[in-house]
């Protein structure tokens, strides 16, 4: 800490100096900047030594390190676009200007710089700079000599800093943007109106999870965070917006692990006229599309390209209640008391509170058996009508919802439905639940039910946590990994 204070000391003496010569240390804009790769394809074809008199560019970035050899410097700039070899001369500056700015230049600042595009006589590309500008002095400076914070709690707490220091970590989140902007795309070419839905509620439903509470004070009530968007989104179906999709924010009061935030990207969308397996068929299509897209945008990561080919189609499919009678030896599950799952979820390991539901103790036990043995991303379908009040049941398979759920190996992706609208049945089903469980982790919605009752088209749906997509086509060791600003325990 000494060391750095003393370097934070220096930095800020410069500022000083700065001002007191009249020039301004964080000046108000730099246009006409283009970015470093433009200035890299300009001096495609030149040859070693040599530079583009008749052409002038700005560029903008990050200094990453000077070098001085001499009467020529050199310095690494890194913008988004990547890293440029900047060449300072003196011929160019005059002798007192370089000496100038070799003085006063630290790793870390930020720098405008206008110059002709050159390549160095070691065959590098550059900009020979012809003036140079200030734009914001760091005073902090940069972690480690730019080999990033080694401490992982503080790379989530202080992302910036990991950001300008790891070319790495900006790429992939570049990378979770322009994937982003695909998803939209792909559900706006396929007929769906991007909409936004209420983030407080009165009630926050539509999954067996624990809401954040909340208190409005003009209400003079309690209100919660979403822990879903199924419910607002189906009431659109109702109004006759025939296709929905959302991508926001969602909460949920529990887990804080490798797989799972308690604030996370979801999206969410529900198709009129068109059942479960239409929506898997959409979303085969987005998984197949997304996959290229990774790799296009990681061209020489052998990483990246396995992970995303486990998203490449044909998927494997398989049958919740057949393969966990298979995997775990226990026949005739749906025909089992709830004391009786109870019963083998403990021995199987759970912990799962005992007035937890019949379908929680099913979840359990495929959790248990079944989820290790996934190997890549798999569909899971036809799950037993117990795990989820909101899903339609069966045609064909008593006992059973048409559902199904995505998986990578290790963790849930995606869960979709041919969704429930008869208005009376929704009802039982909400109220099943809450008198099975003793708590309201499905919590009864009254004005959904009421919504139904006006008439619900057949629906598909399907809700799909984005930074969990991410952390599977990217290879991702941690969810926090594909969220910029990850909620951490406390110092």
């Amino acid at each position: 800490m000494a060391d750095e204070s003393r370097l934070e000391a220096e930095r800020r003496a410069k500022v000083g100096r700065w001002r007191a010569a009249g020039r301004e240390p964080y000046p108000f804009e730099f246009p006409g900047r283009v970015g470093t790769d433009v200035v890299r394809r300009a001096t495609e074809g030149l040859p070693p030594g040599t530079e583009d008199t008749g052409r002038t560019l700005r560029v903008a970035g990050r200094l990453r390190a000077v070098r001085q050899h001499g009467r020529t410097a050199f310095a690494d700039l890194d913008d988004l676009e990547g890293s440029l070899q900047l060449m300072l001369r003196v011929d160019e500056l005059t002798e007192a200007g370089y000496q100038a700015w070799l003085a006063d230049l630290d790793p870390g600042d930020i720098v405008g710089a206008e110059g002709h595009p050159a390549i160095s006589r070691r065959g590098e590309p550059s900009l020979l700079v012809r003036s140079l500008t200030l734009l914001a002095k760091a005073i902090a400076p940069p972690p480690e000599k730019f080999h990033g914070i080694q401490d992982v709690e503080e790379r989530l707490r202080r992302r910036y800093v990991d950001l300008l220091a790891s070319p790495e970590v900006r790429a992939r989140f570049r990378a979770r943007s322009l994937l982003l902007r695909d998803i939209r795309a792909y559900f706006d070419e396929a007929g769906f109106l991007e909409v936004e839905t209420p983030v407080l509620l009165p009630v926050a439903s539509g999954a067996a999870a624990a809401p954040f509470v909340t208190r409005s004070n003009y209400l003079g009530a309690d209100i919660q965070l979403r822990i879903a968007q199924e419910l607002p989104l189906k009431r659109l179906l109702v109004g006759g917006l025939e296709r929905v999709y959302e991508i926001g924010k969602t909460f949920r009061n529990e887990d804080l692990d490798s797989t799972h935030s308690p604030e996370f990207t979801e999206l969410e969308a529900y198709w009129a006229y068109a059942d479960y397996h239409d929506m898997r068929r959409l979303l085969e299509g987005l998984y197949e599309r997304l996959a290229r897209r990774a790799v296009e945008l990681f061209p020489g990561s052998a990483e990246v390209a396995s992970s995303a080919g486990l998203f490449q189609p044909p998927f494997p499919t398989i049958d919740f209640v057949d393969e966990l009678e298979r995997r775990s030896g226990i026949p005739d599950l749906l025909s089992r008391t709830r004391e009786e799952l109870r019963q083998l979820a403990r021995s199987a390991g759970s912990t799962v509170p005992e007035n937890s539901s019949t379908g929680t103790f099913l979840d359990k036990l495929f959790e248990h058996y079944v989820e290790p043995t996934i190997s890549r991303v798999t569909f899971v379908v036809d799950h037993p009508a117990a795990t989820t009040p909101l899903a339609r049941r069966h045609r064909s398979k008593p006992g059973r919802v048409e559902r199904f759920e995505v998986f990578a190996p290790g963790y849930e992706l995606a869960n979709a439905y041919t969704e429930l609208t008869d208005p009376d049945e929704q009802e039982e089903r909400f109220r099943s639940q809450l008198g099975e469980r003793g708590d309201d982790r499905y919590a009864y919605d009254a004005d959904f039910v009421e919504a139904l009752r006006y008439g619900l088209p057949p629906t598909t749906g399907i809700g799909m946590g984005i930074d969990r997509l991410l952390m599977g086509l990217l290879g991702l060791p941690s969810i926090k990994d594909a969220i910029l600003f990850p909620l951490v325990r406390p110092r």
